[in-house]
This record gives C-alpha cells, structure tokens and sequence, in this order.
C-alpha cells in the first residue's frame, strides 16, 4: 500500500536511516555493502570511460583527409612518401670535380719544327757566346714567361752541343703539347703552348 502522507514518509525514512546503528551486525553488512558498491563503480566505470575515449580517437582519425595530417590536406605526413615523384627532394647526384682533358689532335708540323728550333738554339753555345746572344736565338721559339727562368742558366754550363734525332710526339692537343728530341747528351722533354704568335716552348727537362 502506497505511503501517501509525509509523516508516514518521514517515519519509513527514520527506519532505513536507523536500521544500521541498531546492532553491529547490521552496521558491518550496511559497510561491506557500501564498499561492495564503491568497487563495482571504480570498475565500471573507467571502462565505460576509456572504450568512449577510444571509439571518439577512432572517429577522429578516420575523419582525416588520405593526404597529410588533420587540418593539413596540402603537406605531407610524416614518415610517409609523397604520392606526387615531383613533391619529393631530389637526390643530387655525384659530378667529377675533375675538368674534362682535353680532346687529342694530329702532331701538328709548325709545332714539331718550334721544337726542334729550340732544341737547335738550346745546344747552339759556342766558346765565348754571351746568356743576352743564347737567349736571343732561343727568343723566337720560348713563350714570354719562360725566358726569364732561360736567363738563369749559363750557356757554358749546357752539356749537350748537337740535336742527334728528328722531334717525337709524346702527348699532342689543341693547344699545348709534349715533344722529346734526343741530343749527344741525352734527351730533351719539352712542353709546347700555342698562343697569338705560335706555338713556343714554355718549359723543358731532361726526359733520360
């Protein structure tokens, strides 16, 4: 029978209030059933929490456009390549810091005859000739540069004094070249350049 005055509500509420403080017995079940409740909510409670978590952090990935990352349809995702080869870095690639050697010719006879000229004037040093009258027969063959180091030597101190053989092509390009020409004192390396006036010696040793 439904209680339908408030006193009679106040007095069923009196009684469940009481009925834990009227023996132990009743106190200890009135506790255990608190803490029974208090666990089941602690259990219940964050799983039912975490599995909404989860199921929104699944939405939301979802939800990202296919081409980059949320709010970034335009940029590429880490640690994924781009889909278009012209978004991607370029590698660049190794190139010979060597310049290109360059490209061999035919022996050419004005710089066979430079070479032999100068060999001719290089071993040309009568007794008493001055280093001013040497230089001035090697002059028409020696490049510019190389006449100051010439006027170093002294034409005495030139053990060779006669050319023995035609001139030899060593290595031959464009415009520069390596020629040997043997003499009685061994063998003459020279080193032709071709500049505005011909082709001239710029530099010499002693090839054996």
């Amino acid at each position: 029978m439904p209680i339908r005055t408030n006193r009679g509500r106040v007095a069923v509420y009196r009684r469940l209030w009481g009925w834990p403080l009227r023996s132990p017995r009743h106190l200890v079940i009135t506790l255990v059933g608190f803490a029974a409740v208090a666990m089941l909510i602690g259990v219940v409670v964050p799983k039912v929490l975490g599995t909404g978590a989860v199921a929104s952090s699944t939405t939301q990935t979802t939800s990202r456009p296919p081409g980059g990352l949320a709010g970034n349809s335009g940029g590429n995702q880490v640690g994924v390549l781009p889909s278009d080869p012209a978004a991607a870095s370029t590698v660049p690639t190794r190139q010979s810091s060597q310049a290109a050697s360059p490209s061999s010719a035919a022996p050419s006879p004005d710089m066979l005859f430079a070479a032999t000229s100068w060999a001719r004037a290089f071993v040309k040093h009568p007794a008493g000739i001055t280093n001013a009258q040497w230089l001035e027969q090697l002059k028409p063959y020696t490049t510019d540069e190389f006449l100051p180091v010439m006027n170093t030597i002294e034409p005495s101190n030139v053990p060779a004094s006669q050319v023995t053989g035609p001139a030899t092509t060593v290595e031959s390009h464009q415009d520069s070249a390596v020629v040997t020409v043997p003499t009685n004192d061994g063998t003459l390396k020279l080193v032709l350049v071709k500049g505005s006036q011909g082709w001239r010696v710029g530099n010499y040793t002693k090839a054996n």
